[in-house]
Order: structure tokens, then sequence, then C-alpha cells
């Protein structure tokens, strides 16, 4: 059987990001939580010792994270340049959509990673997204949803 291996694609802001917690977990955030456990198995009883169990609870978390954060870095492509069609919507591409009624919204098509539901950052495996992915101006593509089809037109491709 062939495996397939899906490539995690991810904006350089994105992958600075994940590389700023990761240093910040590694170099700030677990040695301080280790200087915690320390000090509060120091104290005696540990069977009993809030601070040190939840203490060690935490140095897991935080290294459960970072071996997460470690590989993820070293699984990621980093999208730096724009296509060479930007007149198509690709990953990177900040698409603006219209529906039947006439309302606007804006998407950016970003990484798993980097999703955002604040700033309409959706992932480029959300519904949405896989549906105006290599469309061009003025296409309308029909999105599948629970409550009903919906149907958009592009009405703006930009990358920054």
């Amino acid at each position: 059987m062939l495996w397939r291996l899906a490539k995690h694609y991810i904006t350089p802001d994105g992958a600075k990001k994940l590389r700023a917690e990761l240093d910040h977990l590694w170099t700030v955030e677990r040695p301080r939580v280790t200087q915690e456990v320390a000090d509060a198995a120091a104290q005696g009883d540990r069977s009993e010792n809030a601070e040190y169990i939840y203490g060690k609870r935490r140095l897991r978390e935080i290294d459960r994270r970072v071996r997460f954060l470690s590989k993820r870095l070293d699984d990621v492509v980093v999208v730096n340049e724009p296509p060479s069609d930007s007149r198509r919507v690709f990953f990177g591409a900040y698409v603006t959509v219209e529906d039947d009624e006439g309302e606007q919204v804006e998407y950016r098509i970003v990484g798993p990673d980097e999703s955002n539901v604040e700033k309409k950052w959706i992932s480029m495996d959300a519904p949405v997204a896989k549906a105006l992915m290599g469309k061009r101006l003025d296409d309308e593509v029909t999105v599948r949803r629970p409550k009903g089809d919906i149907t958009y037109t592009i009405v703006k491709i930009r990358y920054d």
C-alpha cells in the first residue's frame, strides 16, 4: 500500500510564530517550571504537594508541545513566493467572495497551524478554501454546508 505524505504549508509569518513559541517554551517556560518543581520537591512529601504535582503535569504538557512544534517545523513547507499566476486562488491568497445576497467577505487561505476565525484566515483544508483553490476572478464556487449549499462569486484575489 502506498502512503501519500501530505505537505503542510505555512506562511513565513506562521513559521516565525511557531519558532517563537518553541523558543519561548524551551528557553523561558520550561526552565521556570523545572525550577518550580525542584523547589516544590525540596519541601518534602511529594504525594500531597500540589505545587509539585501540578508542576510535573505542566512539564509534561510543555515537553509534549515542544516535541509537536519541533516535528511540525521539520515537516512544514514555508511558502515565500506568490504563485506564478496571481489571478488564480492558491495558498496564501486573500480572496474576497460575494454571496447571492451581495454580502462580501475576505478570507485568507493559510495552513492549518495558522487558521484564525477572528481574522478570517481559513485552513487550506477547509471546505471553502478547497472550493476556491485554483479558481479565477468572477468564477462561481459552491460550498457544501450542513445547513445547505452556498454559492460564492470571487470578486477579488490578492497576494501580499
